[in-house]
């Protein structure tokens, strides 16, 4: 799992670079391209070498269980999207939202009655592998959703190139690279769940230091949280995992993993929409302020068509760049307010760790001990 986890930082560590060189020499419909390769590739591979789990008569293609999660998780995707870019109240906010949420109900109950469900629920009688799943979901809208906000950051607030940018956001990454492969040793010395809290709380710390990140932060500090994030990684991502596989049967091995990358990818999206949409209309609501303030008629469109288009096109004295200064601030404010929120999701998770799932491993080793 260790090696799983560093494999994935060096994914993380060379996706924003190429990304920006892409971007910013070919367009950034080339970022969407080199992934059919890639994916074409990794099917090759997988069909080649990848053999059967233990578990071979469970095998099964849920497509209702798959469609209905595309549903649920799309509609509150994009619900929670448009309320960013249109408020709350917007009638295809509220629409997605609703069938969203109807979607997820629907998906439970078929997952709950079929025979072979893509997700079986009764994984989740076990309180250690329901929290695993928990935090794993904690882990995709904090940290993982952070490699979004931290670029937006570094090139709408401090200007980075697309590439510099990918290039700044390094440290987080080399740091899980080095640190991943030795966490199988501490795992088994210290147990899955103390090195687990750690690692939130280290995200959570990374995370409530960008609250104070602006236009003018030296790169150093950047560096210092970026590495700091990076170290809560090292130490969550694998242990999450591999905690999960050891809470459930070995015959479903291949059935748990799919199930803890779900709920941290489903994390992931959740993660930038709704704090996407949180940084998006607080900038908004800054930056409306500050534009009033100057006496800007008709702030607020200026400020949306800011925000939302990068549209700095006004006809205040001020003109384009003097919006874009105060836009730079207004955006810093939006990104505080989404790093506040990843921060306090990141520290309860780390609680609820502490709570619920050590005890729960202690009674499950003073069990197994006893039955020894």
């Amino acid at each position: 799992m260790g090696g799983w986890a560093s494999f994935a930082a060096i994914s993380l560590l060379v996706g924003p670079v190429l990304g920006g060189i892409l971007v910013e020499t070919v367009g950034w419909q080339s970022i969407f391209l080199i992934n059919l390769p890639l994916g074409l590739i990794t099917i090759a591979l997988g069909a080649a070498s990848i053999n059967e789990t233990a578990h071979p008569e469970h095998a099964h293609l849920d497509l209702v269980g798959l469609a209905l999660s595309i549903l649920w998780l799309g509609a509150l995707t994009f619900g929670l999207i448009s309320a960013g870019e249109n408020g709350w109240g917007e009638p295809r906010t509220v629409a997605a939202l609703i069938a969203g949420v109807v979607g997820l109900a629907a998906f439970l109950g078929f997952e709950a009655r079929t025979a072979r469900p893509m997700l079986p629920l009764g994984l989740f009688r076990d309180v250690r592998f329901a929290v695993a799943n928990v935090a794993s979901f904690a882990l995709g809208f904090t940290s993982y959703s952070s490699v979004f906000f931290f670029s937006m950051f570094l090139q709408q607030v401090q200007g980075w190139s697309p590439t510099q940018t990918g290039l700044r956001m390094a440290p987080a990454f080399i740091v899980q690279i080095v640190v991943s492969p030795w966490i199988g040793r501490l795992s088994a010395r210290y147990g899955h769940s103390a090195l687990m809290t750690i690692g939130y709380v280290a995200i959570g710390l990374s995370m409530l230091g960008m609250c104070w990140a602006g236009p003018s932060t030296p790169y150093a500090m950047l560096c210092l949280l970026f590495a700091i994030g990076g170290l809560g990684n090292a130490l969550a991502i694998p242990t999450g995992s591999a905690a999960a596989m050891s809470y459930a049967p070995r015959e479903r091995s291949g059935m748990v993993s799919a199930v803890i990358n779900a709920t941290r990818q489903s994390g992931l999206a959740i993660g930038i929409a709704l704090l996407g949409a949180l940084m998006s209309m607080r900038a908004t609501n800054l930056l409306t302020g500050y534009l009033g303030d100057a006496g800007v008629a008709d702030a607020e469109a200026v400020a949306r068509a800011a925000i939302s288009r990068h549209d700095f096109a006004t006809d205040a004295a001020m003109g384009e760049s003097g919006v874009h200064e105060l836009y730079a601030a207004a955006y810093a404010g939006g990104f505080h307010a989404a790093m506040l929120t990843a921060a306090i999701g990141a520290f309860l998770t780390a609680a609820l760790l502490v709570a619920v799932l050590a005890p729960a491993e202690a009674r499950s080793a003073k069990e197994t001990k006893h039955e020894a």
